[in-house]
């Protein structure tokens, strides 16, 4: 098992690029998501108030909009057809629209015609801004009945007003730091490790060299040589993005370290083991590669974590379930950002353990075919 690990570093040492894969390419990976999402979320994104009514009303929705930090109020857009000729060029994201006339109907309980516009082409943008301008104007509108209107209409009442405490559970600050990027960085470190693997089992084939690796070793001390590699540099540049996340960042780790650290090893293992099973039965890196992209490239839409999957059709399901990724994912989840009990997170833990048994097997028996080919 040792002379065949020793091989495998010597082969990693020995070329470049392929030390460029585990070194360099998942250090920039990291850099660069990190410093995308340092802000936590987007803000001062710029919109329009389009005042036609110019009374209490609409001077003190435009004042709740200027005190989101979400929003930048672009001050001189007057009209509609401005308005959306800006955010056709993307200069603008929305705008509030208040027509003339919104607080006299308002006040005669009419509806006062306020709308509101924004551009969801840019999904995740369009979200937070949506939910920031709406917010904002009905805070303005309930701030004038009750401080403005209601205050000097009608004669001192001593009524409690019923109170509604809204809290966002663990990511109060709507951060997409926390987010995106635990689900960002495994997904692409799988597909690195999966590109790695496969290369190093196809250059064995490329050149002609599968007799010496399979030669002389049990099957078990093969598969160990030619994933064990992969799966610690890669766990080792997720551990060292963690530490960034937790002890730099601050996003502490609300449940079981360990626990997420053996299913964070086993997603890792099983993509090794199924990148080891697509070469050796495909016999051509090319088409591994393709199989690659399909499979773990569709991990990050496929898991339910940027895309809901309630209701999808059943294929999506189906290819949910059969992807690593999907049970890492809530995995992490659980463990890390809502701190369930590890009797929670059994069931995604077990179906990481399925994954990794399958690929194993199916890579154990095409190493053995392999072996018995050579021989012949």
């Amino acid at each position: 098992m040792w002379t065949a690990l020793k091989r495998e570093l010597n082969y990693l040492i020995t070329h470049p690029w392929d030390l460029c894969l585990v070194t360099l390419v998942p250090a920039f990976l990291i850099i660069v998501f990190s410093a995308m999402f340092l802000d936590g979320k987007p803000e001062h994104l710029p919109i329009a108030v389009i005042d036609q009514d110019h009374s209490e009303l609409s001077r003190t929705i435009e004042k709740h909009l200027a005190l989101n930090h979400t929003i930048h109020i672009e001050h001189g857009i007057e009209r509609i057809d401005q308005a959306e000729d800006l955010i056709n060029r993307t200069e603008i994201w929305g705008y509030v629209h208040i027509p003339e006339g919104a607080e006299r109907n308002l006040v005669q309980a009419q509806d006062p015609q306020i709308s509101i516009a924004y551009n969801l082409s840019f999904f995740s943008i369009g979200n937070t801004l949506s939910t920031a301008v709406s917010l904002a104007t009905v805070q303005g509108i309930a701030d004038y009945m009750g401080n403005a209107y209601l205050e000097n209409s009608l004669p001192y009442v001593e009524a409690p007003t019923p109170n509604v405490k809204i809290s966002p559970l663990f990511n109060p600050t709507l951060s997409y730091e926390l987010y995106l990027e635990p689900s960002l960085i495994p997904a692409i470190m799988h597909l690195l490790l999966c590109c790695c693997v496969a290369f190093s089992v196809g250059q064995e084939l490329k050149y002609r060299t599968v007799k010496s690796w399979l030669g002389g070793h049990n099957i078990f001390a093969i598969l160990f040589a030619k994933t064990m590699p992969y799966i610690l540099i890669f766990s080792l540049w997720t551990w060292v993005w963690m530490f960034w996340l937790t002890e730099i960042r601050g996003w502490s780790i609300a449940g079981s370290l360990w626990f997420l650290l053996l299913g964070q090893f086993l997603f890792y293992a099983a993509y090794a083991l199924l990148a080891v099973c697509l070469v050796l039965g495909s016999k051509d890196l090319l088409k591994t590669f393709g199989l690659i992209a399909v499979y773990g490239g569709s991990s990050l839409s496929f898991a339910g974590v940027t895309l809901p999957l309630n209701n999808a059709p059943t294929f999506t399901q189906f290819w949910s379930y059969i992807i690593p990724y999907t049970p890492y994912a809530r995995l992490q989840t659980e463990q890390w950002v809502v701190g369930s009990p590890i009797a929670t997170s059994l069931q995604p833990f077990g179906l990481l353990v399925l994954h990794f048994s399958v690929f194993f097997i199916f890579a154990l028996l095409l190493i053995k075919k392999t072996q018995n080919e050579v021989s012949a």
